[in-house]
Formats: C-alpha cells, structure tokens, sequence
C-alpha cells in the first residue's frame, strides 16, 4: 500500500474501519484520526477518546467481526463508506454507512447509520 500522505481519503477511511475491524482500535486513531476529532454516535460521548474506548471494547466482545465494504463514496474532504458487517460469522449483520469528513488529511467528524439486516424480507433486492 502506499504511504499514508499518498492515500486517497477513501483510501484511509477505508483502511481505518479495516484496523478497527482487525483489532488494532489505537492503531487506526494514532493513523487517521485528528486530535480535535468528534463524532455523532448517540450511543457514546462525542469526543475521540470515548469512542476509542467503545471500540476497543466491541474487540473484546466481538473479536471475529467480519467487515465488507460495498462501496465508497467521495466528495470533496467528506468519505461515505457502505458496508456489512456482522459481529460473528453466524450473526446476519447490518448494513451501514460511516461518514467522514476530513482536514488536512486526517478525519476530524465522523457519523455512522446503521441498519439490521432482516432474515425474512419482502423485497427481491435485498439489503446491499
């Protein structure tokens, strides 16, 4: 892979849920995330550390994550990710979107939505 300051925005952000996902939560925050960093998980406090720590505790309970990305979606310094992911490989997962905005390289807001993905579904389409 190329050198961090080469990487697209896409490129990064797609490589810091791919660290997340593998485990190495501080790793992937030292990399990619800004210091004044904030984000709009209602679950959590809105600042970096708080949601590190979230993070890093989802690896405890769920260490066998498994993490597909369906699309990226890039406009300007704002990265939308579209993925699946289930906690386990059994678990049917959940689609969702991590959206970032970055400055100066570094991601410095982040949101996410997700979305469970239903065993019985009307459409024909399905979730992704």
């Amino acid at each position: 892979m190329k050198p961090n300051q080469q990487l697209s925005n896409k490129d990064k952000a797609v490589s810091f849920l791919e660290l997340v996902v593998a485990g190495e939560v501080r790793v992937a925050f030292d990399k990619y995330i800004g210091e004044n960093f904030l984000h709009h998980n209602p679950y959590f406090k809105g600042d970096r550390d708080s949601l590190m720590v979230a993070m890093e505790e989802n690896e405890e309970t769920a260490p066998d994550k498994i993490f597909d990305v369906k699309r990226v979606i890039e406009d300007g310094e704002e990265v939308a990710v579209h993925s699946h992911i289930k906690q386990n490989p059994e678990d049917l997962g959940a689609a969702v979107v991590h959206i970032f905005r970055f400055q100066d390289g570094r991601i410095v807001e982040a949101w996410d939505i997700g979305q469970a993905v239903p065993e019985d579904s009307p459409n024909e389409n399905g979730v992704f």
